[in-house]
């Protein structure tokens, strides 16, 4: 039988063309694996057209319970991506499936993502790129904006897995002091990147820089809340590349529109897309873009990669890296796969 992957249509341009070019399929094709592309219902990949895959490369659209084919063909769901909150996990281990993510894909871009908030929020690069295209006028109020240097300063990480320990490592050179919250990281990892654990509350009370880089869970859902923020500096600013909805969005808005902290960069929010009535898309101190301020070339080279060698692997009959669930390796399905 034919090894077969599919692909969710958003790969897709409504031509037919790839949506990412950079996406390397050709090490699928070599081995003579078969591609199809699937589209959606109602933002669900739908069971009906998953029955003849042996394996899923999926991209923003849903893989849950109604997803899962009858057929007992489908082995894995290869996220195109780190987040996999758009993925009913339970149910694709009851079922046999493994979900793997691709964290090699994304480390270092969103890294530099976070790197580049906060750059562009220390220099007010925003405000200056405005008073730049108000000539002489806007010139003349250049001083009245004066950014922050970053020696010295505060860089605080909530969360030190994959990602925030990119960004710690590439802040290095800055001369900052790290502070980071992460009640699972060992404590080894920590001493190497040169950062101090702190609680929660420290956390937010002394960064002067504070980017969230925790996965989207019920635990971390309005994680970032009133509370919290309340406790930041009035120099500091918060940024959030993770997922929209671990900050309280209306909390964040609010202390942003009454200046109790001097900015924000997002990537992600509550509801996406964010209409464009949401509030705070409207403040002068938030720089914001519609996640996706890591899609580049290296990004989605490094995800399509990760993607296409899980696929492989389980087409050789071993384990792909980076299961989410890896408790289902121990499903009859994926014990009879392996040992085959």
């Amino acid at each position: 039988m034919t090894f077969r992957v599919a692909l969710s249509a958003d790969f897709r341009k409504s031509d037919g063309s790839p949506a990412y070019p950079m996406f390397d399929l050709a090490p699928l094709m070599t081995e003579g694996i078969e591609m199809f592309y699937a589209a959606p219902r109602n933002g669900v990949m739908q069971a009906e057209d998953m029955e003849e895959a042996d394996a899923l490369i999926l991209l923003a659209p849903k893989f849950n319970q109604e997803s899962i084919p009858a057929s007992g063909r489908l082995k894995i769901v290869a996220r195109f991506g780190v987040g996999y909150d758009t993925v009913d996990v339970e149910a694709c281990t009851r079922a046999g499936i493994a979900v793997t993510i691709a964290p090699d894909g994304v480390r270092r871009p969103v890294a530099v993502s976070v790197i580049t908030f906060m750059l562009a929020l220390a220099g007010q690069l925003k405000i200056k790129d405005n008073l730049t295209r108000m000539g002489v006028e806007g010139w003349d109020l250049r001083s009245n904006h004066m950014g922050v240097g970053l020696t010295g300063r505060t860089l605080g990480q909530l969360g030190i897995g994959n990602i925030g320990a990119e960004v710690l490592r590439l802040a290095g050179p800055f001369g900052m002091r790290f502070l980071a919250h992460d009640p699972f990281v060992d404590p080894a990892l920590a001493r190497e990147l040169g950062v101090e654990l702190v609680d929660i509350e420290t956390l937010f009370k002394q960064s002067d820089f504070l980017s969230v880089s925790v996965p989207l869970s019920e635990k971390t859902k309005g994680m970032v809340n009133a509370r919290l923020l309340a406790l930041m500096k009035p120099t500091a600013f918060l940024i959030n590349t993770a997922r929209g909805p671990i900050v309280d969005q209306k909390a964040l808005y609010d202390v942003l529109k009454a200046k109790k902290i001097a900015g924000a960069g997002l990537d992600v929010f509550e509801v996406e897309p964010a209409p464009i009535e949401e509030p705070i898309l409207h403040l002068d101190n938030v720089i914001v873009t519609p996640h996706s301020i890591c899609f580049t070339d290296e990004c989605f080279t490094g995800l399509g990669d990760a993607c296409v060698r899980n696929a492989l692997a389980v087409n050789q009959r071993r384990l792909p890296n980076a299961i989410i669930n890896r408790q289902v390796t121990d499903h009859p399905v994926w014990r009879k796969l392996v040992a085959a």
